[in-house]
């Protein structure tokens, strides 16, 4: 069984390293995954290992473990408290700093200071004094020493045992100078007292404490920002629902939501759970799970998720999916767990930090023996030691893969991509081959009509108002796609009589009394009608892997449509995109080579592989592999399981609640074959990253520490304080997050095919869409903000509006001026920035 576990006292890499090695220890324990940034830990064990010995485990390695519970929907994890807490402990540490370092430092640098503090027969107040502001700093920051003495003694040092030693032995070496001052001057010893009083170390134990807090609030405020992908698919749900119970409008708590209730969704307002239009038309904002930045057409029957925004239109939806079954439930698990799996190049940075600290006392100890038997001080053996202790920095290391593994999971969530594992994030950048499937992936995966070709005295329109008459009570793709289109032109269907459907050859019936047939070119020979006037046409049809259907009356043919799963309009481009990107495509897939060949063409693959069974597939990738590639395939989940199971990155094309989330690796909520372009350039920009944060983390420990121990005092006379020492590790693990967060900024591949209007109006009687202006507003911070927006701008007549909260702006169609727009964004309590 998998179970999760919020683990308590990590703090570094070390940490998570020992409570990973604690609980591996234990037999039945197949898998461990411990998230530093997280605090938490998933284990995959065996019976009747339990887990309450999992916990029992944790906590003899010197940190606490407790299951974690089953909640209707997640929770963030209330990062804002630990940076509320540190954010205090430095402002009250630095307090007494201040004045600790005036005086400390006066001395030195020429500072006016109380007459009292000098001379060597004041010298005990003035160590007093320094001792007594060195104090609440340690304090303040006593879980320093209580977790790294603790460590310590579980024989598992971490970066706090590192900052308790340094700091202890500056504090300690102090409180000996105390007594060497006290018995200079009750003997006379003028010499000791002024040696001494020089040779005070509290100040850099509190600098050391006080600059390690600071560290690590601009590293938890850092931290805080990594997690924002996931807090924002969390805001979206609305925390109530409106529910149709007797008629009435109930008012309750999204989590009381049962299958089967109607819900009233008001315009602008979210959906609380996935569910089924039941009355009602509008058009929704999907763009917050999927990233279409087009608002979808919704309708009776059209199915709709958890998470979205309504548009203008008010909506009666039946629930479907509700608490942790509801889409949006789900893509935020997956983005949790992806970003808590470890990727295979973190394993060197963890086998590292696991040694680290250890290491790093005994090279500590060795400084401060090769400075005393070298004939210098123990002063200065001592601020050789403290200032190696406290610039070593696991902390880098333990972050360098996790903090980027959250940041490029949580932008691929935002852009509708789905990532299951750090593992497949970093594979998906290595694919040297991405294997295409045709239906539902590069192609539209339903028919569509592609061209009417009347013969005779018969327009288009009545062509297409006859074939749709004769095949409406047909239940064959390719006839419901005549069907389809007929009904988007309103064009009216006939009354079919002696209505009979031949079977793999077409249909046959009566019109207005007249008899006719709709088929394929068997069924015409065989009913011996000519077919000679359109065998170009058809010929050309065929060619590009389009079927066309033949109508006649009679004997006499009245009409030639060409039917096709058409091509998707962003695939060539995803083609080329892939091609850009050093990336080998091949397309596989089950179709005829003829219709194969003709889809490869017009998108740009080279190399199909067609009339290939399911069963077979897998077969392929394997083939491909043997030839020494990479391979990423992209198919529906489904139908291609075994092929996306046997490639290296499996990757579902599909959206909503039917993505097939056991077969892939990654899922893309829109069936949009630029997602994987823009995957894999999110997998590279990611593993630069990590790239970039090891290289940087492994740097910097192996400058820092040599400086530090004093390696090239010698030649340069360059060294290191404990005070720069601290200040460097702080900062060390802040430029590591601080570049990941950099991750951010990373944009999808954008469409070249133009926005088409979305307005049946424009459609249907067709007119040019009105003026469409963007309005850039200042000030929403969560969907209930895009709500009260969208519901200013909607209540202005002819105006249709649709608000995007990443961006900040808001698209407004219709003709209406820039001062009424402005006036109802600010009457709704925002600030308008421009127009466009």
């Amino acid at each position: 069984m998998k179970q999760k576990f919020s683990v308590t006292g990590m703090t570094c890499a070390a940490c998570s390293a020992h409570v990973e090695k604690a609980v591996k220890g234990l037999a039945g324990v197949q898998e461990v995954q411990v998230n530093l940034l997280g605090n938490s830990m998933s284990v995959t064990y065996n019976e009747p290992l339990t887990a309450q010995q999992i916990c029992e485990a944790v906590a003899k390695a010197g940190y606490g473990a407790t299951v974690m519970g089953e909640t209707a929907a997640p929770t963030p994890a209330p990062v804002s408290n630990a940076q509320k807490s540190l954010k205090v402990r430095f402002v009250s540490s630095l307090v007494f700093l201040l004045p600790l370092f005036y005086l400390s430092m006066g001395h030195m640098m020429g500072w006016p200071i109380p007459h009292f503090f000098h001379g060597t027969q004041n010298a005990m107040v003035y160590a007093l004094t320094l001792f007594l502001l060195t104090l609440p700093p340690l304090i303040i920051n006593r879980a320093y020493f209580v977790g790294g003495f603790r460590s310590l003694w579980h024989r598992a040092p971490n970066m706090d045992s590192l900052i308790a030693v340094g700091s202890s032995a500056a504090v300690l070496y102090g409180i000996v100078a105390l007594y060497a001052i006290g018995w200079g001057l009750g003997h006379g010893d003028t010499a000791l007292v002024e040696r001494y009083a020089m040779d005070l170390y509290f100040e850099s134990a509190a600098m050391i404490v006080t600059l390690i807090t600071l560290g690590k609030f601009l590293e938890a405020r850092s931290k805080g920002k990594t997690g924002q992908a996931i807090a924002r698919l969390m805001d979206l749900s609305p925390k109530t629902a409106t529910v149709l119970r007797d008629g009435q409008e109930v008012t309750i708590p999204t989590q009381e939501v049962q299958v089967g209730d109607l819900l009233l969704i008001r315009p602008g307002s979210a959906l609380p759970v996935d569910g089924v239009v039941v009355s009602g038309v509008s058009s929704v904002d999907e763009s917050p799970l999927t990233g279409e930045s087009i608002p979808v057409d919704k309708g009776e029957g059209d199915r709709v998720m958890s998470g979205c925004l309504n548009g203008a239109g008010m909506l009666t939806v039946r629930a479907t999916q509700v608490g942790q079954d509801t889409t949006l439930s789900q893509m935020i698990a997956l983005v949790e767990e992806a970003a808590s799996s470890k990727a295979p190049i973190s394993r060197l940075a963890d086998r590292v930090a696991g040694i680290f600290v250890p290491v790093v006392m005994g090279i500590a100890l060795v400084t401060a023996l090769v400075w005393l038997v070298s004939g210098h001080t123990v002063a200065q053996a001592l601020t050789s030691a403290v200032a190696v202790l406290v610039i070593s920095c696991p902390c880098a290391l333990g972050l360098a893969t996790p903090v980027a593994i959250m940041v490029g999971t949580g932008v691929g969530a935002q852009n509708g991509i789905l990532i299951k594992s750090a593992q497949a994030l970093e594979q998906l950048g290595k694919v040297s081959c991405i294997v295409l499937d045709k239906t539902g992936t590069i192609t539209q995966g339903k028919p569509q009509v592609t061209g009417v070709y009347p013969v005779g005295q018969l327009s288009e329109s009545q062509l297409l108002t006859l074939a749709a008459s004769l095949e409406h009570p047909s239940q064959h793709p390719l006839g419901q796609a005549i069907v389809a289109h007929a009904q988007a032109q309103n064009l009216p269907l006939q009354e079919v009589m002696d209505f009979q459907a031949v079977h793999g050859k077409g249909v046959t019936g009566t019109l207005q009394g007249l008899p006719f047939l709709a088929g394929n070119q068997a069924m015409m020979e065989e009913a011996g009608v000519d077919l000679s006037s359109v065998a170009q046409r058809t010929q050309a049809l065929t060619e590009k892997g389009h079927t066309p259907l033949y109508f006649a009356q009679g004997t006499t043919l009245v009409g030639v449509i060409g039917v096709a799963d058409t091509v998707k309009p962003t695939s060539a481009q995803a083609v080329a995109e892939l091609h850009k990107l050093g990336l080998e495509v091949v397309m596989l897939t089950g179709d005829h080579p003829a219709t194969a060949q003709a889809i490869a063409q017009e998108v740009g693959v080279s190399q199909v592989i067609a009339q290939v069974l399911p069963t077979e597939k897998e077969g392929h990738i394997a083939q491909l592999q043997a030839q020494g590639h990479q391979v990423a395939m992209v198919g529906d989940g489904i139908n291609d399981a075994p092929a996306l199971a046997r490639a290296e990155v499996g990757i579902a094309i599909g959206a909503g609640s039917d993505i097939a989330l056991d077969s892939a690796d990654l899922v893309l909520m829109k069936s949009d074959l630029l997602d994987a372009v823009t995957a894999v350039r999110l997998s590279r920009a990611t593993l630069r990253n990590i790239k970039e944060n090891l290289f940087w983390a492994f740097c910097y420990n192996a400058i820092c520490i040599p400086v530090a121990a004093g390696v090239f005092y010698p030649l340069f006379h360059l060294q290191l304080s404990p005070m720069l020492a601290s200040a460097a590790m702080s900062l060390s693990s802040v430029c590591v997050v601080t570049n990941a967060l950099r991750l951010r900024r990373f944009r999808p591949t954008k469409s070249n095919t133009p926005a088409v209007c979305n307005s049946t109006c424009c459609e249907l009687k067709g007119e040019e869409p009105t003026m469409t202006q963007t309005i850039h507003i200042q000030g929403m911070m969560c969907p209930h903000c895009v709500s009260h927006v969208t519901q200013a701008l909607n209540a202005i007549p002819g105006v249709s509006a649709q608000v995007d909260l990443a961006s900040g702006t808001a698209t407004v169609t219709g003709d209406v001026s820039a001062d009424t727009l402005k006036a109802a964004v600010e009457g709704a309590g925002y600030q308008v920035t421009a127009i466009d």
